[in-house]
């Protein structure tokens, strides 16, 4: 019967980080550098708004687009963080995490054999969802331009069956940050073009030198740019499963009716806890307290990295390092079977992340400083048993 299962979805492999982690369990005493998921507890002040939801019986469906206060208050946040403007009512969907906003969006306006183009090495959950929409990606290898898109890189690969261009900055898995400049010249390239933006800008929050800037707030792109965002990285809510989506009016009408088929509507209790989230903007101190933890992190992997003269660009945004590891003649996949199982750290292959990704790790350094002092330990034995430092 298997050969009566969509062959879309047969044609699909298990994420490369979704098969380490159900090995993971096999060692224990691993220093576990893998999930981009923080370690610090969803803030008391969002955990008690979730309590007092389900203990005032606000248990029921929701609108299908989410709550409307919770859509205020998501479209006054981006608006105060990063000047972007949309309409409550029109314009803005809550979804299941970010991730069920790239399914709607995909499956809103891709068609069988549309193209997509992603820049690679790029997180793994686009590509499924694009072949399960019957549509093409198309990777861009970043890696010779600091592994960011670049208009020259779009010439190159875009044709009249493009129908969109995903910017994922911060991006998984690098942590490269692109500049208002470097974005603004993509947008005045795509201005004229009858080409979608997706902006999965859910690391956001997370950017360490100057200021996150979105494609969203340019006027020239506006009406073809759907803008994702989340409150599971900045808030350390991964488990609440609450995204956003941002989208001009007669976008989001269309993407609306996707989300209503798919799920109804997001998490009731989920939608009050993030609300309380977006409302208290006097209390962002513990938000940004998170990202200053990362940056002491990501100063630390950088330069034990460094010290271990692997060839590594420093992250600008989100909390992924992406060391390359081609000295070591081993393959992505080979170097981390044998670092997780003679080292007992356990990093993502690059290959996981495409082809471009083959020759480096990710590491995520969403953990605890302890967690990865001892994970560079281990990668650091490695490289001597290799001969290489």
């Amino acid at each position: 019967m298997i050969e009566l299962v969509n062959k879309s979805v047969r044609g699909i492999e298990m994420s490369g980080i979704r098969k380490l982690a159900n090995v993971m369990d096999q060692y224990p005493d691993a220093a576990n550098l893998t999930f981009g998921q923080p370690d610090f507890p969803t803030p008391e002040y969002v955990k008690e708004a979730g309590i007092k939801a389900i203990r005032e019986d606000e248990t029921a469906y929701t609108e299908t687009a989410g709550i409307l206060e919770l859509r205020e208050a998501a479209s006054r946040y981006v608006d105060e963080l990063y000047g972007l403007k949309y309409d409550p009512e029109t314009e803005v969907i809550v979804t299941i995490g970010a991730s069920q906003g790239i399914d709607i969006a995909f499956r809103t306006i891709l068609e069988e054999g549309s193209e997509v183009i992603l820049p690679a090495p790029v997180y793994v959950g686009y590509e499924p969802l694009i072949r399960m929409a019957n549509a093409v990606p198309v990777f861009v290898d970043t890696s010779k331009t600091d592994f960011k898109l670049t208009v020259s890189a779009l010439e190159e690969v875009i044709t009249e069956k493009t129908r969109a261009i995903v910017l994922t900055y911060p991006s998984n898995p690098i942590g490269t940050v692109m500049t208002k400049e470097e974005l603004q010249e993509i947008g005045k390239f795509l201005a004229d073009k009858k080409i979608f933006i997706i902006a999965d800008e859910i690391y956001s929050e997370l950017v360490y030198e100057g200021e996150h800037f979105s494609i969203g707030t340019m006027p020239e792109v506006r009406d073809k740019t759907i803008v994702l965002n989340g409150l599971s990285k900045s808030h350390a809510m991964t488990g609440w499963r609450i995204g956003l989506v941002f989208a001009p009016a007669y976008l989001a009408e269309q993407m609306y009716k996707v989300h209503s088929y798919n799920v109804t509507c997001a998490s009731t209790m989920s939608q009050y806890a993030a609300l309380e989230a977006l409302e208290q903007g006097a209390r962002r101190e513990e938000v940004v307290a998170m990202k200053e933890a990362y940056r002491e992190r990501k100063d630390y992997v950088y330069n034990r990295l460094k010290k271990l003269e692997l060839e590594v660009v420093e992250p600008q945004g989100a909390f992924y390092i992406f060391p390359s590891i081609k000295k070591t003649g081993l393959t992505s996949e080979a170097f981390s079977e044998r670092l997780l199982e003679e080292y007992r750290v356990a990093v993502i292959p690059g290959s996981a992340f495409g082809e471009a990704g083959e020759g480096y790790i990710r590491i995520s350094y969403a953990q605890s400083m302890k967690e990865l002092e001892a994970g560079l330990d281990g990668i650091e034995r490695f490289l001597k048993d290799l001969s290489l430092i």
